[in-house]
């Protein structure tokens, strides 16, 4: 801001000067008192000039006693996980009151490197949501598989430098940090030493092992599972991030330990929201009225997607309904029930009745494409030889990431090998390694997904991002892996030899070129044929469900292409008991 910016900002506030817009007769939610407030809001040049006061303006809009409350502000979320980029992500999200995020593109340059960053920041360029990167902290996020690029300390301290993100992301690498191994030291003190933010990633972490991660910077958690996590977390002087995600919902928990005296310590995420999820229920928008379904307050509910977590990102510009902020507002007109109308981003009506009316651009996606890499694949690979009828399967647990270790009795053919029975829950499950031609190719077992026959291939393989296919039999599971290929990454459903389904993901084999409501009905689609013809369970997401069991850093059973992971002791376990 120049002397001239400055004193037109002073001159509108003060009356001496029209606004460029005046907001009249509407319902101010005063996030900072818990209140409303009545009377004008002014705004010149993209900032809140006055609030409370009679202000004139070149454009004024009668609100008619509707309600004006700060922009939502998410303080964690994956793009990658909507299937779409960047600028799609804004024109679905920003309708919905969100006007701020702070994403971790932990998905694109775990598969694409820094060269991912640099296009998730050109795509946010071309959309009127305001959206920061964290930089990601662990890429790989363990050394238990093959990711499609290596990130470290050196690397986290340049690109920090340089700008291209506000502090680093979820730290998955918990014990690392509990165990004060060096390169995660190096990591930390790459953001550190200048003076950037740590975002945490902590499942099931307690006693002095929490309070280690927290001394060693770390700020806030995302991961928390039970109320008894919440508190614990925010007395030791973190910010909870209460997650309401596609597959990951944990609000509805949480809030159980929200209190008067901590609520200023909460704030709503997304974490990962598919397209079809943000077009059918909203975001943090929907995020507020579950609150307000559990019987918090709704100034409370709206103040954890605005100021807690304005404050919790370090936006000491935005948040509230204040003179000098960012003129990010959302209009709406039950607050019992609030269903936003109108969107203003920097002074200017960015949505209006659930449409995005700025206009629509998209960058080139051409850096992260033709990202499938896979050599020395055949269907021999996926066979699983068991030395007993007894092994270990994954056990989806269908509204969370943590999955539960489940001893099975199997079937197995005449040399030992798996073989799949209709009458047991537990089907085949592999991961092919995408990036480097490696060749690498594990198997294991799934529980309770609720295939009864053929495969789904998916690229989205959290975090790394390699292949993962589950299925009946290997002739199915291979033509799901082949086309793949093919298709340079996304999804697939195979039966009986033939592709039944598919969602191509050119983008990094993560998100799609199409508009959010091409990718919703192409996964509508997919989850319905999912469950007609090949008997995935009805609770069960097909493809984010199936993405997260290589999660190898969220407990408890998890497969990469390495292995299969106890995530409670960070080791390899063979499948056979």
């Amino acid at each position: 801001m120049n002397r001239n910016e400055l004193k037109q900002l002073i001159d509108v506030s003060a009356g001496r000067e029209p606004a460029d817009l005046v907001l009249k007769n509407g319902k101010i939610v005063d996030v900072y008192q818990g209140a409303i407030l009545t009377g004008d809001v002014a705004i010149v040049a993209g900032k809140i000039a006055g609030v409370g006061e009679t202000y004139d303006g070149k454009e004024t809009v009668d609100l008619q006693g509707n309600y004006i409350a700060p922009g939502f502000i998410d303080p964690h979320i994956h793009v990658e996980s909507s299937y779409v980029t960047p600028e799609e992500f804004g024109r679905l999200l920003v309708p919905h009151g969100t006007t701020t995020v702070m994403a971790d593109p932990h998905e694109i340059v775990n598969a694409a490197g820094l060269t991912g960053l640099d296009y998730m920041i050109e795509a946010a360029s071309h959309t009127a949501l305001d959206i920061h990167y964290m930089l990601p902290s662990c890429v790989p996020a363990t050394n238990m598989e093959n990711s499609g690029s290596v990130l470290n300390a050196s690397d986290m301290a340049e690109a920090l430098q340089e700008g291209k993100a506000q502090g680093l992301a979820e730290f998955m690498n918990f014990p690392g940090v509990i165990q004060a191994e060096t390169d995660t030291l190096d990591k930390l003190l790459a953001a550190k030493n200048l003076h950037k933010r740590i975002d945490g990633h902590s499942p099931m972490v307690s006693g002095k092992d929490l309070n280690a991660y927290i001394a060693a910077g770390v700020e806030n958690d995302h991961e928390c599972s039970t109320a008894e996590e919440l508190q614990s977390r925010i007395s030791k002087g973190m910010y909870v991030f209460l997650r309401e995600g596609s597959v990951t919902q944990n609000l509805r928990t949480l809030l159980k330990g929200v209190t008067p005296h901590n609520a200023r310590r909460c704030a709503l995420c997304g974490d990962d929201v598919q397209a079809k999820t943000i077009l059918e229920k909203g975001h943090l928008d929907n995020a507020i009225r579950i609150c307000i379904e559990e019987g918090v307050d709704p100034i409370q509910a709206i103040q954890m997607a605005t100021i807690n977590a304005a404050e919790s990102c370090g936006f000491n510009d935005r948040g509230a309904v204040a003179p000098g902020l960012k003129a990010d507002l959302v209009i709406f007109s039950d607050l019992a029930n609030p269903v936003v109308e109108q969107t203003y981003i920097d002074g200017k009506r960015a949505a209006d009745q659930g449409k995005y009316v700025m206009p629509v651009s998209r960058a080139d996606i051409s850096p992260i494409e033709s990202s499938m890499h896979i050599n020395d694949f055949s269907e021999d690979k996926l066979a699983l030889p068991l030395a007993t009828a007894q092994a270990r399967a994954i056990e989806v647990n269908q509204t969370e990431a943590l999955t539960n270790e489940a001893i099975v009795d199997v079937d197995q053919d005449e040399k030992g090998a798996f073989v799949y029975n209709p009458e047991k829950p537990v089907a085949k499950i592999a991961v092919v390694e995408r990036h480097h031609h490696t060749g690498n190719v594990f198997v294991g077992l799934l529980k309770d997904y609720g295939i009864s026959r053929g495969a789904i291939g998916i690229s989205i393989a959290h975090d790394s991002h390699n292949v993962i296919v589950t299925g009946t039999n290997d002739a199915d599971m291979a033509v799901a892996v082949e086309n793949l290929q093919h298709q340079d990454g996304g999804v697939v459903l195979v039966d009986n030899g033939k592709v039944i389904g598919s969602m191509a993901l050119p983008a990094g084999g993560l998100m799609s070129h199409l508009s959010g409501e091409e990718v919703a009905s192409q996964q509508t689609t997919i989850n319905q044929t999912a469950r007609d013809v090949l008997g995935i369970a009805e609770d069960v997401d097909p493809i984010m469900t199936l993405g997260f069991m290589s999660l190898a850093v969220i407990p408890t059973l998890k497969i990469t292409d390495l292995g299969l992971v106890d995530v409670t002791k960070f080791t390899f376990v063979p499948v056979s008991v």
